[in-house]
């Protein structure tokens, strides 16, 4: 007889954002990966915990007050009960254990808020038997997180190009639905004690680029924060035609330029600058303007071109070879301004992937 204990692991990698010019628009997938190793006993009665579900955390963040364990404010379980009400199953299973390992540093520019929606999504996939395609997936993340970029690269993984149809008022206006961006913290959104709506079909698409082997990513990951709203919260309403020609004309050829093999450190060196978002966050980050003005191919071997990830504060090196030497010289410009940083070398991830015990 078949146990009816039931396990399995879903694994997603962490992202990085914008690479350079594509501003909401590009993601790269990293292999830096949040792990939900969940068990469920579908035998079981109702259970005393509330939805059903008990979380336990390891990982960035356990010693502080960022990471909930209670299922109604923490993200990951959160994102999972709006899928499985939108399918008429109220609560998880009983009994459900969810086990998060989560080496991604929060609030760093990594995706650490993309890769819970993303594994949230699939979580309320596979504990409601639901058999849904990454396609509706997506839906259902870009109903939560409304920048397709990390989303996007975390759960098709790879390097990719995404964007992101408007939501209609009334889907804005509703209180079920946890718009991490739109409502409240943790992750907005009421228990109404009814059914969601379920997200509109098709809102977001992405398309995934070649990315030339040689090529890895040095990641510098300082020992601070930059919360997405404040970084966001820096960029102008409005920008020069100029500035907005700039990185039109490189974001058409930054994809082409990190798929040859091999590459040419000049010309992406080039493609990867920008003057959309990286110029307004060097006041939220010491040491920006130096390091992306200092660190060129001319001045280091193995370097093809250097950006912020995400809203930062991370710094993302690309390069195929001295990576060691091109993170020391960028530490060391963070350490003459008293921040200490950690740094590993990075691929290209594949997507979200759920892995079940034999």
């Amino acid at each position: 007889m078949a146990s009816p204990t039931e396990s399995f692991v879903i694994k997603t990698p962490c992202s990085s954002a914008n690479i350079g010019p594509g501003f909401d628009v590009i993601g790269l997938a990293l292999s830096m990966y949040l792990e939900l190793h969940v068990t469920i006993d579908r035998s079981k009665g109702e259970s005393s915990e509330p939805l059903n579900c008990r979380i336990t955390y390891e990982g960035e963040g356990e010693d502080s007050d960022d990471i909930s364990l209670d299922p109604e404010a923490n993200l990951i379980t959160r994102v999972a009960i709006y899928v499985l009400r939108c399918h008429n199953q109220r609560t998880f299973p009983a009994e459900t254990h969810v086990h998060i390992k989560n080496p991604i540093p929060l609030g760093r520019g990594l995706g650490s808020s993309g890769a819970a929606v993303v594994a949230g999504v699939q979580l309320g996939n596979e504990c409601g038997r639901l058999n849904l395609d990454k396609g509706r997936l997506f839906d259902f993340c870009l109903m939560i997180e409304r920048h397709p970029d990390n989303v996007g690269a975390a759960l098709f993984g790879g390097f990719v190009g995404t964007y992101l149809n408007p939501l209609k008022p009334e889907d804005v206006a509703r209180t079920e639905i946890p718009l991490s961006e739109v409502l409240p913290a943790p992750a907005g959104g009421v228990d109404t004690g009814v059914k969601p709506p379920e997200p509109p079909h098709a809102i977001g698409h992405h398309i995934k680029f070649p990315w030339a082997p040689e090529i890895k990513a040095v990641t510098i990951i300082p020992q601070f924060e930059v919360p997405t709203h404040k970084a966001r919260g820096v960029l102008p309403a409005q920008y020069p035609r100029s500035d907005v020609t700039f990185n039109l004309q490189r974001i058409a050829l930054l994809p082409v330029a990190l798929g040859q093999s091999p590459p040419d450190p000049n010309l992406i060196y080039l493609a990867m600058q920008d003057k959309i978002h990286q110029p307004y966050r060097q006041t939220l980050i010491p040491g920006l303007s130096e390091i992306v003005e200092s660190m060129t191919p001319g001045t280091q071997s193995g370097l093809l071109g250097i950006c912020l990830s995400g809203a930062g504060p991370s710094i993302l090196a690309l390069a195929t070879s001295n990576f060691q030497e091109i993170a020391e010289k960028i530490m060391d410009i963070f350490k003459q301004r008293n921040i200490e940083c950690n740094w590993q070398v990075l691929e290209p991830a594949d997507g979200t992937q759920v892995i079940r015990a034999k």
